[in-house]
């Protein structure tokens, strides 16, 4: 088995030209269907079955499937292939190289590690290494939005584990945060700005409900960290409330994102919200809020003694002569759903930097190191 470098190098930068930002960010936005068109025609060359799916109207997923024999365990080498914007970025498309660097939108967030995946799979195909488990790359859409292509691919393909290949400088990934996005309305009663005795204004009331909310945050972060991710947090992202100057405002609402760690349930969360609603309820007749969570991503945890983190470990000591640190991150992946799905799975990619910023890039040494070592674990994984 052996790992073609000037495929990983071709396909890289055919991948960073292509431009697949995600359409949820701009109107105009071409998603992910030339991009998915181009990995299915790239893993057909080399003999993987392909499927390309639309879990919505133009959002496209592919997977390639590396056929076993049939009689072990299967394993998903999962990566989104859609990206963020690009305004700011004096070159997106470009896939230049410089100094080991590999520049674009998207290099490092993540189609360095959906390169490295696909590098695996050519190595492993080429090299006619026997396998009893199938080994699948999908390359899946809206990840760095709503996940239709992860949670699409759940009910279609069946994987006893996965590696979500989200970037992590070649250490291993045993937990990431969730996260919760959560409004709270406040009501008042609308007025001239002259009869006080008539309104009630909804800002105001917001005020008394902010202070509580920084009370909570202080005390959350305050409380014993997970090992891996730290506290749990919230931030009071949007506010808004009132209709002109010389009006008692009838609403204000404001929008919180509340960042969960392992363990913490959506119930739990929302639950501190609601005794501060309560409580400022029970000292004042006049005020009356409503609680409620409009998107929900839970938290991310595997054991270290997990069949695939042990196949990860073994591949990556075997490939950089080290043991990989075991981590955690802070930001939000699919593998969340994976593993809530009853699939066992691990974090592990490419280095880099510059995710969602204004210059990005990928370290293409990490990249071929990845492809080795995602190879290995498929090997030790799927026999």
């Amino acid at each position: 088995m052996k790992i073609d470098h000037d495929y990983i190098r071709r396909t890289l930068v055919r991948l960073v030209q292509i431009n697949s930002v995600n359409p949820s960010f701009a109107a105009d936005a071409p998603g992910e269907a030339e991009i998915a068109q181009f990995i299915a025609e790239s893993l057909g060359s080399f003999g993987l079955e392909t499927e390309i799916f639309e879990p919505q109207p133009g959002r496209t997923s592919v997977v390639g499937r590396l056929a076993g024999s049939g009689s072990g365990r299967n394993l998903m080498l999962n990566a989104h292939c859609d990206t963020v914007g690009v305004a700011g970025m004096a070159e997106p498309f470009s896939g230049a190289i410089r100094d080991g660097k590999l520049y674009g939108r998207g290099s490092f967030d993540m189609k360095g590690s959906l390169a490295a995946c696909m590098a695996a799979a050519k190595a492993l195909a080429d090299g006619g290494v026997p396998l009893r488990g199938d080994v699948l790359v999908a390359a899946v859409a809206d990840e760095e939005y709503g996940s239709l292509g992860t949670s699409d691919l759940i009910g279609r393909v069946k994987v006893d584990a996965a590696i979500v290949t989200e970037p992590t400088a070649l250490d291993v990934c045993l937990a990431h945060k969730g996260y919760l996005w959560i409004e709270v309305e406040i009501a008042g009663r609308a007025a001239h700005g002259s009869k006080f005795d008539l309104g009630i204004d909804a800002n105001m009331k917001m005020g008394a409900f902010l202070h509580e909310l920084a009370g909570l945050e202080r005390e959350l972060r305050a409380r014993p960290p997970h090992p891996l991710v730290g506290p749990p947090s919230l931030h009071a992202a949007m506010l808004s409330g009132g209709s002109g100057l010389s009006t008692y405002a009838a609403q204000s609402t404001v929008k919180i994102e509340r960042r969960t760690i392992p363990g913490e349930t959506e119930a739990q969360a929302m639950g501190e919200i609601q005794t501060i609603v309560d409580k400022l309820a029970a000292s004042d007749p006049n005020f009356h809020a409503t609680v409620s969570a409009f998107f929900v991503r839970d938290p991310f945890e595997v054991s270290p003694g997990a069949a695939i983190v042990k196949a990860v470990d073994a591949a990556a000591k075997k490939t950089l002569g080290r043991r990989a640190a075991h981590i955690g991150d802070t930001p939000w992946m699919d593998a969340a759903l994976l593993q809530a799905a009853g699939v066992e799975t691990v974090v592990f990619g490419a280095a880099g930097a510059g995710a969602h910023a204004d210059v990005e890039w990928v370290e293409l040494e990490s990249v071929e190191k990845l492809a080795e070592i995602l190879a290995e674990a498929a090997i030790d994984y799927c026999r």
